[in-house]
């Protein structure tokens, strides 16, 4: 079967014009994707915050992150001293006890309590971890919202009706945003 010329010329402009007339709707550059920024975050700290363009956030995060790092060393390290200090104490005829103004009870008390500040300061890591990627998760939905210049307020009188035939006058505030 053959189509004469006239025929796929027409069908030719016919397609080109309906493809003019198709309305593409695309997202503007400044909404951000929620999943692809609480990914980012998840991946790497602070990527979220870079893919939201909310850079300032950076030093925040990292001095969290850093601080709690910080302490998780120092809460462990102290733990392994004590920790070595109550095997030498435990040990017959070992070594004198690098803490000689504790006894047993002391430095099992001191294994604890540098035990539990090591273990809390993991949580507070993992809390500022999670803390940063649902801060990128939260910009990136707010991403969209529109703060316009356009904030006010109006005063205005107002009545307002009461019961059956009464009517109440008052002062009504509108708020434009």
């Amino acid at each position: 079967m053959q189509i004469a010329p006239q025929a796929a010329a027409q069908v030719i402009s016919e397609i080109e014009t309906s493809e003019e007339d198709t309305i593409v709707l695309a997202a503007p550059d400044s909404v951000k994707n929620p999943k692809k920024a609480v990914l980012l975050s998840l991946i790497f700290p602070g990527a979220g915050q870079v893919y939201n363009e909310k850079v300032w956030k950076l030093p925040l995060l990292y001095g969290g992150v850093a601080t709690s790092v910080y302490f998780l060393e120092f809460n462990n390290r102290r733990y392994q001293e004590f920790l070595a200090a109550l095997e030498i104490v435990r040990e017959e005829g070992g070594e004198p006890s690098p803490f000689p103004n504790l006894n047993e009870d002391g430095i099992i008390r001191n294994v604890n309590y540098w035990r539990r500040n090591r273990d809390a300061m993991y949580m507070v890591f993992g809390a500022i971890y999670a803390l940063g990627a649902v801060d990128a998760f939260v910009d990136a939905h707010l991403s969209s919202f529109d703060v316009s210049d356009d904030l006010s307020i109006k005063i205005e009188p107002t009545t307002e009706p009461i019961m059956a035939y009464g009517r109440a006058v008052g002062i009504a505030l509108k708020f434009k945003f």
